[in-house]
């Protein structure tokens, strides 16, 4: 192998943060970054022959060498484009009092980025939903802060950019907002304007920045049967495969005052009708149960779902249902690794 060095140039903004380095043998060029619990993904960005060192110029754009023919190149691999989530949705049914939706997500990195939250429901009933929320609200929420609020989206001061964004909601009953926002933890509160009932979706999309990450979703909602189970939904993005852990919980959420968490969610993975990969119990015919728990994702309880995935780019669909057709209150997770 041979050493690289940590994109930092302006070039290659996919790249930024990724430790570059390459193979003497094959003349494949890597860029790799770190995950949680240590583990590390890799993209295959180039190919230099007789690869023998790096180098790096004043503005952070790196250079390889060929040994044999004594050249240097310049690393701009325009197509070169790391996995990463790209936008994150949850579909549910948003009630009352607790069992209102409640979205959370992770910026990652080091710099702000810009994104859409939206809230939508009256646009469902196309798709065949049949009891969508027919006025939804949102909040978005750091820690005790109220950072944005929007009932109707046409009605926020910077609907215009919203509109600019491409992300406006197709009813105008439907809620959204366009923040930026630095790096942390936020939380998307999804109700029905005075006390209304039903299902919702709540989504986050990224306006900008690609090299800051979106790194997870958890969505709290009531999980029924039939069209009214709990579905998480991601896209990644890029040239190559990323992996994801993606959880089900129900019985943990006790102990946080959840009247009716779910006794026993079971998960289900989809691409399109194609199922990937399902799991009850994250412990019982689960292959990927031990990097699970060694990646520091264990459920608390065994009647809970989780499963690590390596999954090629392309739009995935997360499933909990309550096994023998249990219905409460649950959390979908999905988390970038």
């Amino acid at each position: 192998m041979t050493g690289g060095y940590r994109y930092r140039g302006g070039s290659v903004p996919g790249l930024a943060g990724f430790y570059v380095y390459g193979d003497f043998g094959s003349g494949r060029v890597w860029a790799a970054e770190p995950g949680a619990g240590g583990a590390w993904t890799t993209t295959q960005v180039a190919t230099v022959g007789n690869l023998s060192t790096f180098g790096e110029d004043e503005n952070g754009e790196l250079y390889a060498a060929n040994i044999a023919s004594g050249s240097i190149v310049r690393l701009t691999p325009a197509a070169t484009n790391p996995p990463r989530l790209a936008n994150l949705s949850t579909r549910g049914q948003s009630l009352t009092g607790e069992d209102v939706m409640i979205g959370g997500f992770i910026i990652g990195g080091s710099q702000a980025k810009t994104v859409v939250v939206r809230a939508r429901g009256p646009s469902l009933a196309a798709q065949g939903i049949a009891n969508p929320l027919a006025n939804p609200t949102l909040q978005l929420v750091t820690g005790q802060t109220v950072l944005a609020s929007n009932d109707d989206w046409g009605q926020a001061a910077n609907a215009a950019a919203i509109q600019a964004s491409g992300f406006a909601p197709a009813d105008p009953l439907e809620s959204a907002a366009l923040v930026t926002l630095p790096p942390g933890g936020y939380t998307v509160v999804v109700s029905g304007a005075a006390g209304g009932t039903g299902v919702a979706i709540v989504e986050v999309f990224e306006v900008d920045a690609a090299a800051v990450p979106l790194l997870n979703i958890s969505t709290r909602g009531r999980v029924a049967s039939g069209s009214d189970v709990l579905i998480g939904g991601f896209i990644i993005q890029g040239t190559g495969p990323r992996t994801v852990v993606v959880r089900a919980r129900g019985p943990s959420l006790a102990p946080f005052g959840i009247a009716n968490p779910l006794a026993n969610p079971s998960l289900s993975i989809f691409a399109g009708a194609s199922l990937v990969a399902t799991n009850d119990d994250w412990q019982t015919g689960n292959n990927s149960a031990g990097a699970v728990a060694s990646r520091g994702f264990a459920p608390t309880s065994p009647a809970e779902s989780a499963l690590l995935l390596t999954l090629d780019p392309g739009a995935y669909t997360a499933v909990v249902s309550g096994a023998g057709g249990t219905t409460g209150v649950s959390i979908v997770e999905i988390f970038l690794q």
